[in-house]
């Protein structure tokens, strides 16, 4: 079992006492506007979820692992950090991140996906992490480039997603450009 341990923040797997406060915040419309899931996330979604992650390994090629967001002063789950190494290039991860709308703008993502990327690349020797976002997701956009991952593609209407062509970013980052890069905060 994995836990990152920041300044204020735990990633750790989720548990089922989670399970309330991931609904609450996957069931939010602005949440769920760019991910996979739609507003109607129920609590059988969130077991069923949770069921499923039981058997995923941190780091295991071809299984998304999400690990919840918890604030170490609270206890309080306030979002989740997603990552998948992909199969066929096992030093290749992609990460994602979620949050709760009360909890945006507080520089918690940041924190969760600078220890998490900090994770892949300085602890499981990851060569290359990358992310996908919605071309519209501008605070998602932001958050990436503001770590130091650089926009690799624009793929126009690439994704038919929720009934419309959605345009997508690729951003990408090298284990160097990590140890690099002066505004990697690291936790």
């Amino acid at each position: 079992m994995v836990e990152i341990v920041t300044e204020r923040l735990s990633l750790r797997p989720f548990r089922v006492d989670d399970l309330e406060a991931f609904v609450a915040y996957r069931s939010d419309p602005e949440v769920a506007r760019y991910q996979s899931w739609d507003r109607t996330y129920s609590m059988a979604d969130a077991e069923s979820f949770l069921s499923s992650q039981r058997a995923v390994e941190f780091g295991q090629p071809g299984e998304w692992l999400q690990l919840a967001i918890v604030e170490r002063d609270t206890g309080t789950v306030c979002g989740d950090c997603a990552v998948l190494v992909v199969t066929d290039q096992p030093a290749t991860a992609e990460v994602g991140v979620t949050l709760a709308p009360a909890k945006q703008g507080k520089g918690l993502a940041t924190e969760a996906l600078t220890s998490l990327v900090t994770e892949l690349f300085e602890q499981r020797g990851m060569h290359r992490v990358f992310a996908q976002a919605d071309d519209r997701n501008m605070p998602v956009r932001a958050l990436f480039e503001r770590l130091g991952f650089r926009c690799e593609a624009r793929l126009v209407e690439a994704d038919w997603f929720k009934g419309e062509w959605s345009t997508l970013r690729l951003y990408a980052m090298l284990d160097r450009e990590w140890r690099a890069h002066p505004n990697a905060e690291r936790q």
